[in-house]
């Protein structure tokens, strides 16, 4: 073959390649063409972290219709435009919350969502390079500040504020209330009053802690465990640990004590305590239950904890957590929230009204309040003065949530020695989202036991 021949085949497979180039490029556009338009996204918008397209979630849909085009929005009042898709997870997560804002500050806030999958020209219109993406305008309809991902109904709010922009109230923000000065003093004797929970001592039930400053005294075995559970150094012995017989009435060895086990009518473990096992018998024939030695009660006891704070609870008076799917116990509410600070990640929380045992839900995202139902909800942040006049927190057993303000203020009334403050669910978060890892590796624990 001369040069010649080679020279031109050579060029003749030059020219096919590149043709070939051609045609797979063109393919690739019109693949491209074709998902676009089905799923309805612009090129030119991405997504924020966590942002993966996902299954619908029925509990977090809200009507995301989009509203009027942007050319019409309402007159005289500044507005929120939410831009996003709802197929995103952090879009999803806001749409409870736009819905609310909606409803609370009709006539003063025109709030829109346009999905910019369903719309792909609102994503050049706006600018938009990510969702969802938030835009405040002021009344006369000027851009005053953007935000991208995720957005909380409290630092809209507070965005807003910082704009010097008043909406005026709303009837799910919690008004400022507070008492951090009981409004009755305690009388009770100190020697009848649990170190653990502050409720009355049953003397059929009474449980002591002998330790060298003293006797300590618990209303059950049951808060001794929480105790023990709390401590960090110094754990009691068995032989400092007392039990009061249930039938005799008569002080005996924890160690040496039959145990019936059983449960009450609100399914809440019991713990009696007897010296013979013949009585033992006969409680347990009466009322049902199990017969256990300590080692074995002690298992019991300490079986089920806190997911924040490590104490041990009962599931009967705890709030359930929701880790990815996996159950976990809050000793608390506000300890419930804090799984979402001691783990990194989103929660569910369900908890009871402390004055109604009304359920409430309340689901985490990146560290803030999604979804609050019922949006009325409020927590009860116990909380006392020290000696030196600091606001402290006055332990698990002071802490609640309420379906809206006024079972929060009906319940402090019927609880005269009560002190603390009503806080947003939001803030309650927060407050345990600002907790370094150490100062949630020390959470709730009492180091060495000393009595009041």
């Amino acid at each position: 073959m001369s040069n010649d021949e080679s020279a031109v085949m050579a060029k003749s497979s030059k020219g096919l390649a590149v043709k070939l180039g051609i045609v797979v490029l063109l393919l690739i556009a019109v693949g491209l063409t074709i998902y676009m338009k089905e799923n309805g996204a612009p090129a030119n918008v991405g997504m924020a972290a966590s942002g993966e397209p996902s299954p619908a979630d029925p509990s977090l849909q809200a009507d995301l219709e989009s509203p009027a085009p942007a050319s019409s929005p309402a007159q005289g009042i500044p507005r929120l435009v939410d831009l996003g898709a709802t197929k995103c997870i952090p879009c999803k997560m806001m749409a409870p919350i736009l819905e609310q804002l909606k409803k609370d500050y009709a006539g003063r806030l025109d709030v829109q969502f346009i999905d910019v999958w369903e719309n792909p020209s609102a994503g050049d219109e706006y600018g938009v390079q990510m969702i969802p993406t938030q835009i405040f305008y002021d009344a006369s309809g000027k851009e005053l500040i953007r935000h991208q991902g995720f957005i909380s109904r409290e630092d809209i709010l507070a965005q807003w504020a910082e704009l010097g922009v008043d909406l005026g109230p709303s009837a799910a923000a919690p008004a400022e209330f507070s008492r951090l000065d009981p409004a009755a003093p305690d009388t009770r004797p100190r020697e009848s009053v649990c170190y653990m929970c502050d409720g009355d001592i049953n003397p059929k039930t009474r449980t002591v802690l002998k330790t060298d400053k003293g006797d300590v005294a618990f209303c059950s075995p049951h808060c001794y465990f929480i105790t023990y559970s709390s401590m960090v150094e110094n754990k009691p012995v068995l032989e400092n640990v007392s039990i009061t017989d249930w039938a005799a009435g008569a002080v005996l060895s924890a160690a040496s004590a039959k145990y019936v086990y059983g449960v009450d009518a609100k399914n809440r473990p019991t713990v009696k305590a007897f010296a013979d096992p013949a009585a033992a018998s006969a409680e347990q024939q009466a009322t049902g239950g199990n017969i256990v030695e300590w080692a074995a009660l002690q298992d019991k006891e300490l079986a089920t904890r806190c997911g924040f704070c490590d104490r041990a609870v009962y599931p009967e008076d705890a709030c359930v957590v929701k880790v990815e799917g996996l159950s976990t116990w809050g000793c608390c509410t506000m300890c419930a929230l804090g799984v979402a600070a001691r783990l990194q990640k989103d929660i569910e929380v369900t908890a009871k009204d402390a004055l109604t045992g009304e359920t409430i839900n309340v689901k985490t995202f990146e560290g803030h309040v999604a979804l609050l139902e019922p949006h009325t909800s409020v927590a009860w942040a116990g909380t006392k003065k020290d000696a030196e006049g600091k606001l402290v927190s006055t332990g698990c057993f002071k802490q609640a949530f309420f379906v809206n303000e006024a079972n929060l203020k009906l319940w402090v009334d019927a609880h005269p020695t009560a002190t603390g403050r009503l806080v947003s669910i939001e803030q309650a978060l927060s407050e345990k989202m600002k907790l370094t890892p150490q100062q949630i590796s020390k959470a709730c624990k009492i180091g060495e036991c000393t009595p009041k």
